[in-house]
């Protein structure tokens, strides 16, 4: 693995811990077949941290609150 991308999981302790999760991708890195900005988007994918996703589960939340005061009436 380059230093560089090792340097990157040191600064970012919750992509550190998504590499300990998901082992297999060491391999890649040290292939060199996998870069960190590629690493990140999979992990955004994976644990739904993406904008949308986010944007997504605040709907849903909002529709369950509203069926739960529709069901208080």
């Amino acid at each position: 693995m380059q230093l560089v991308t090792q340097m990157a999981f040191k600064n970012n302790p919750k992509d550190y811990e998504h590499l300990k999760e998901n082992s297999y991708f060491i391999k890649d890195f040290n292939r060199g077949t996998l870069d960190f900005k590629k690493f990140q988007e999979t992990m955004k994918i994976m644990y739904k941290e993406r904008v949308t996703d986010k944007i997504n589960n605040v709907v849903e939340n909002i529709d369950l609150l509203n069926s739960v005061l529709n069901i208080l009436k």
